[in-house]
């Protein structure tokens, strides 16, 4: 069985405009990001201290926030979606686990948890529709 690493982001806070909000709904401040992907063991245990050796995650970071600067949605799942399809242009992440999370849900309270958990398979599937 092959071994396998983990690179999180938690609790990153992104700029999303979701949902359409009457005057007297609760329209949430803030939207959270956390992201497990899942990369090859060998790009987190190196022999040597370069970038080179690594999965470079700040461009994927990049490309998260501008896709949700990009539209206002009507969803935060079309948001997950196009963030998974995003990952799936990354040949180093085997899989992934997304979190979405937006508060509050009532009046100063709750928050509301989306998880989509995209396996190898799944992986593979999203590369064939996204190329």
């Amino acid at each position: 069985m092959p071994a396998y690493s983990y690179v999180e982001l938690k609790d990153l806070q992104i700029p999303a405009m979701i949902g359409t909000y009457g005057p007297q709904d609760v329209v949430p401040d803030a939207h959270l990001l956390d992201l497990t992907l899942t990369v090859a063991s060998h790009l987190v245990m190196i022999a040597r201290d370069e970038m080179a050796l690594v999965f470079d995650y700040d461009p994927l970071i990049r490309q998260i926030e501008a896709l949700a600067r990009a539209d206002h949605y009507e969803t935060q799942e079309r948001l997950m979606t196009r963030i998974a399809e995003a990952c799936a242009g990354y040949p180093q992440i085997e899989a992934l686990d997304i979190c979405l999370r937006k508060r509050p849900v009532l009046p100063g309270t709750g928050t509301l948890v989306l998880r989509l958990v995209v396996d190898a398979k799944m992986m593979a599937g999203l590369r064939t529709a996204v190329t």
